[in-house]
């Protein structure tokens, strides 16, 4: 016998991801009586009825179950939840990309869902290209719909009202319907389902289900694990329950595997976790004043927000067990955002430290992941702020989306240089240097990785270092100095072709050849050196004119061989080495792959 793989296999594998568990019947039913009837249903309906009177009994349950979920101050009070909770989470970040499922048991309640959905979000019905903020490239704006932000996936019937009938489609348009939900751009956000897409329609960036439907045994698990897929930034897959399944889905997972029944875990562990993150770095945190974030100032709150970068970077160590904590408290809040379980303080305060992620994100990898959650109060502080101290230049040098500048400009190093924040300043001056030396290495190789050793040695000084020195401002001075000193070494390195009477590119063949006759020690002319540098960049741009050249393996064969020639007939090197003729051909690749 060959045993089922499990749920919690899976997750522990890493091939989906834990669900959890939000319980919001309680929100929508408040009368507990109606509580106890869906319990009763479920316990009826635990199994199929096996003969006529069993079946005949739970229709008449179905009927009974159909009128309290279809109640029309429960299905109110139900949109207004779902609302609530839906635009809470996008707004936090917490969801991926903002798609959701809302399961309801039967059509004619889905309709009066969806029209109270409406009522309350009216643009939600409005057709639009895309979602807001996105950039469509040429092929998206072939493969995107405009669409509404929520549609019903349902079959029509020939009794539904005109305008239902007219909103539901042809096959043809649900087909359509499937596709652009599972674009992740496409503005159609939420999917009010009844039967279909419950089961093998697999979305991994779906995060969010809303389940209203008494759901059979055999079919829970299936309609659950819609959002347990993996996706890049989804933790978990979140059910939100309306109609109390909680103990269906134990027995469910149960029926399986007995440790499947523990696969998904209750909404409140992730409250707790996020309470002891946020407790964790208060405590990081306690000897830093970032009252003025709360209640400054523009300017007063980015300033904040950028000393409280500067000091988690005092060291390493803490900087990476800040990082490590906020990541961690962000993970836990994506799920929990929606309850309301947090007061508006501790909200603020999560703002806060996601926000100072953000920047020490942005300083050292790039555009932050979590950017988002520098919420609308923090962008527009960034907007707002005065330009003053170079405290905006944090955020906007760099900038992978900003239009290219000349980082070797003596003005650009200027505004880096207003910047009074020394840790900030050297994490920019790294990430800009490192740009810098990724550019040049693309042309020059062998000059890249010898600028790239020093860039390292560096930043591996600095990276050990201890707070007693952090304190005394002239090791930081040190440091940043060295980076500048490197900055410019490199842009005297870049310009040092004129010297030679060769252009930029074949200066890069002149390093290999000048590099070689240093690591395989032998003699070679200087002049003739500089001749064969760029003969040896003619032949590469010859054979290498075609856009494919790389991919083909004739055409790589002919450079190998028209070098190997050229370099015999100059006597280089004076004696045969295989080595040198293959760090010459890597150089000719390295420096026709980037060139445009």
């Amino acid at each position: 016998m060959v045993d089922a793989y499990t749920m919690t296999e899976s997750v522990n594998d890493e091939i989906t991801v834990r669900i959890v568990y939000e319980g919001r019947a309680a929100k929508v039913i408040l009368d507990n009586r109606k509580l106890q009837e869906i319990e009763n249903y479920y316990s009826r309906c635990a199994e199929e009825g096996a003969n006529e009177h069993q079946i005949e009994e739970s229709k008449k349950a179905t009927t009974n179950m159909n009128a309290i979920l279809g109640d029309p101050d429960r299905l109110k009070a139900v949109a207004e939840d779902f609302v609530t909770h839906y635009e809470k989470r996008v707004e936090e970040g917490a969801t991926v990309k903002g798609k959701a499922m809302f399961v309801c048991s039967s059509r004619p309640i889905a309709w009066k869902l969806y029209q109270n959905i409406i009522d309350l979000r009216p643009e939600w019905s409005e057709v639009k290209a895309c979602e807001e903020g996105s950039d469509l490239s040429e092929q998206e704006q072939k493969e995107i719909m405009s669409m509404p932000r929520v549609k019903m996936i349902m079959t029509r019937g020939k009794d539904d009202p005109a305008e239902l009938y007219e909103m539901l489609g042809t096959k043809e348009h649900r087909k359509e319907l499937d596709r652009q939900f599972k674009n992740p751009k496409s503005n159609f956000k939420i999917a009010i389902v009844v039967d279909m897409w419950l089961t093998g329609f697999d979305v991994p960036f779906l995060d969010t289900m809303y389940i209203d439907k008494p759901i059979q045994r055999h079919n829970l698990i299936q309609t659950i694990s819609r959002v347990n897929r993996k996706y890049e930034g989804k933790e978990k897959g979140l059910v939100v329950d309306y109609i109390g399944i909680k103990r269906q889905m134990n027995l469910a997972l149960a029926h399986y595997n007995k440790k499947d029944s523990q696969n998904f875990e209750d909404i409140q562990q992730s409250v707790t976790v996020a309470r002891d993150h946020l407790d964790l770095l208060d405590k990081i945190f306690h000897k830093f004043d970032a009252s003025k974030y709360f209640g400054g100032t523009p300017l007063e709150q980015l300033n904040t927000l950028n000393m409280a970068a500067e000091f988690v970077q005092m060291t390493q160590e803490l900087e990476k067990r800040f990082m490590y904590l906020v990541k961690r408290l962000k993970a836990a809040y994506d799920i929990c955002s929606g309850s309301e379980a947090f007061f508006q303080p501790e909200r603020d305060k999560i703002h806060f430290y996601l926000a100072v992620r953000s920047v020490v994100f942005k300083l050292t990898k790039g555009e932050a992941p979590d950017i988002s959650q520098m919420n609308a109060k923090v962008r527009q502080m960034i907007q707002d702020a005065i330009e003053s101290q170079g405290v905006e230049e944090i955020f906007k040098l760099g900038d992978d989306h900003e239009k290219e500048v000349d980082i070797f400009d003596e003005d650009y190093l200027n505004k880096i240089d207003k910047i009074k924040l020394p840790h900030t300043k050297i994490k920019l001056l790294q990430k800009l240097l490192a740009k810098a030396i990724d550019e040049y290495k693309k042309i020059n190789k062998i000059k890249g990785i010898d600028f790239s050793k020093k860039m390292q040695t560096l930043i591996e000084r600095y990276n050990e270092r201890r707070e007693a020195d952090t304190l005394r401002g002239e090791v930081l001075e040190d440091f940043t100095d060295e980076i500048i000193d490197l900055y410019h070494a490199l842009k005297k390195e870049k310009e040092s072709f004129g010297d030679l009477g060769i252009d930029f590119e074949e200066k890069a063949f002149y390093d290999i050849l000048k590099a070689l006759t240093v690591k395989y020690d032998f003699a070679y002319p200087e002049e003739k050196l500089i001749l064969l540098a760029a003969e040896v960049k003619e032949v590469v741009d010859d054979k290498a004119k075609y856009t494919d050249w790389s991919k083909r393996d004739d055409i790589k064969a002919e450079l190998k061989a028209d070098l190997i020639m050229l370099l015999a007939e100059n006597d280089y090197p004076p004696v045969d080495r295989d080595e040198v003729y293959k760090e010459i051909f890597e150089q000719a690749e390295n420096f026709k792959k980037w060139q445009k």
